[in-house]
């Protein structure tokens, strides 16, 4: 098959296979990518899940945790409820949700797992502050999960790792070539920076989005929310990276869109709990 062929045959299937894996992102309407089963990844993510409360140690019977699990039964409640009036179909009905609490003071972190496996480390709570700060955490990771981020990274590696194999082929091994002369994967770098990056940080700057939206419905006071950052931006003054080399929008940024949102956000989207 020559070139001229194999490309038109490749490019004639690529469509045959992107096309019906097409979605939206709930609320926001984000044309998505999903060629990945979702439950494939949720059943992954239970079995990471199950690792991770055997290796960590995790705070159990305290007033943090069951605040943990208040906050995300009551964003459950709200988001379901949401989805209901609105009669449209509830992205979280497959979920199965937990919630763990990982001792851990270094660590300034929480996330949320496809199905809606949660962990939240001591040292966030140091950020935190109150209850409506952690519902700012809180409501932010579920979004991730909401949103089917990790749905549309998988699917979208899938695509440019087939991109670039075939790429590498039809230029008769020019990529292996520039990462064996560098001596690194120059173009995996590239890649990261141009496509993963920027693309994680719109995913990142719509779980701000949402987890806005997400903690208004559930009666949390969000105008706490840029003040949680204001905090993250002290804890990790002198810390950060350039925006273009992260995954994350820098903290000045992220701040001004959620001042941005907010009043929005309380006005359309009050309290349904």
């Amino acid at each position: 098959m020559d070139r001229r062929k194999f490309l038109t045959f490749m490019g004639c299937g690529c469509c045959n296979l992107i096309l019906p894996s097409c979605g939206t992102t709930p609320i926001t309407d984000r044309r998505q990518l999903k060629l990945i089963p979702e439950a494939k990844l949720n059943a992954q993510a239970a079995q990471i899940y199950e690792k991770v409360k055997e290796k960590e140690k995790l705070i159990t019977n305290t007033k943090e945790i069951n605040q943990i699990k208040n906050i995300g039964k009551k964003m459950q409640d709200s988001i379901s409820e949401y989805f209901y009036q609105s009669n449209q179909s509830d992205p979280t009905a497959y979920f199965d949700w937990e919630y763990i609490l990982i001792d851990n003071k270094k660590i300034r972190n929480a996330w949320c797992m496809p199905g809606g496996k949660i962990a939240v480390y001591t040292g966030m709570l140091e950020v935190t502050k109150n209850e409506d700060g952690l519902a700012a955490v809180m409501g932010h990771e579920i979004a991730h999960a909401v949103a089917k981020h990790s749905v549309e990274r998988a699917s979208r590696n899938a695509v440019i790792n087939v991109a670039t194999q075939i790429t590498d082929v039809l230029s008769g091994g020019k990529l292996s070539q520039v990462n064996r002369t560098t001596g690194m994967n120059t173009v995996g770098l590239l890649t990261r920076i141009g496509i993963f990056n920027p693309f994680n940080r719109k995913q990142e700057s719509e779980a701000d989005y949402l987890g806005l939206i997400f903690s208004s419905l559930s009666g949390y006071d969000i105008r706490e929310t840029p003040l949680l950052w204001d905090r993250m931006k002290e804890v990790n003054k002198g810390k950060k990276v350039p925006e273009f080399m992260s995954t994350h929008p820098s903290e000045d940024n992220r701040i001004k869109k959620i001042n941005e949102w907010i009043y929005q956000v309380m006005i359309e989207y009050p309290p349904n709990t």
